[in-house]
């Protein structure tokens, strides 16, 4: 995946003739849309942003990354957060609407997969996870647990997070028909909460004492797994520019709070994984 990543990034450096949209470079509010995932790291940047410079205004929406991705494409946002890598279609769309999308990895995340308190399952494997979310797991005394039908619960398929799971945990394999799809990290863990024999998946930045993360192959979802590539379902999330902002404009100085102190204490108050650190 970080291959892919980074063969994109060379190929759009190649394609970049100007670095950024006149709309970056002379306005004074910054409109950001996209992944519910990186949407409190945005909401925490905006904050922290607003307040050194009280002339600005940012905005964050948070429609799903492939809605993100379209708002860049129209030219709707400035900053498009996207937890997974623009797909081709995407970036062919983007290029034919005269539109060069740069992507900044401001983080690291780990898809937590998710149980509630009450559940004594421990641990889930890759393997087992798919299964359960395929439909050839149905209960939970096939994974050591009680004998109760499982409760499977899924981020909806616009979301980053989805093609991501997706992608490392069902390799490709399409969900069983009694999946249920919800809009949002929140709604998922909100579903977990209620639910005593539901399953689900979120970010790691939004677990906490009110879900329990399953161990993945052993390995528990926490920022230093993550940041060691211990955690098999981890991912890098992006925030993506038209072009590379201009440096002394707005939207050049938010989307490089990540690299900065500052940027990386909230990434990691957040629950994420700053990509580099002081």
């Amino acid at each position: 995946m970080r291959q892919s990543v980074f063969t994109w990034l060379g190929l759009a450096a190649l394609v970049l003739g100007a670095l950024a949209t006149p709309a970056q470079a002379a306005g004074n509010a910054i409109v950001i849309d996209g992944s519910t995932t990186v949407g409190p790291i945005a909401k925490a940047f905006a904050e922290y942003y607003m307040r050194q410079h009280p002339g600005i205004s940012v905005t964050v929406s948070e429609s799903g990354s492939g809605n993100g991705a379209k708002s860049l494409v129209n030219g709707t946002c400035d900053i498009a957060d996207m937890s997974r890598f623009m797909k081709d279609t995407e970036f062919q769309a983007a290029v034919a609407a005269g539109v060069w999308p740069v992507a900044h990895v401001v983080a690291m995340d780990g898809i937590a997969i998710v149980v509630h308190p009450s559940n004594p399952v421990q641990e889930i494997t890759v393997e087992q996870a798919r299964a359960v979310y395929t439909g050839r797991i149905k209960n939970w005394s096939e994974l050591g647990g009680p004998d109760r039908a499982i409760v499977v619960v899924s981020r909806d398929t616009n979301s980053g997070t989805y093609e991501s799971f997706e992608t490392l945990v069902l390799d490709r394999e399409k969900m069983d028909g009694s999946v249920e799809y919800l809009g949002s990290n929140g709604a998922i863990r909100q579903k977990i909460q209620s639910t005593t024999a539901a399953i689900g998946y979120i970010g790691l930045g939004f677990v906490d004492r009110t879900v329990k993360a399953l161990t993945v192959n052993g390995v528990e979802p926490t920022r230093e797994t993550v940041a060691a590539g211990l955690y098999p379902v981890a991912r890098p999330l992006f925030m993506f520019t038209n072009g590379y902002p201009d440096p002394g404009t707005p939207v050049h100085g938010f989307i490089t709070l990540y690299l900065t102190r500052k940027g990386q204490e909230m990434i990691e108050a957040i629950g994420f994984v700053p990509v580099t650190s002081y």
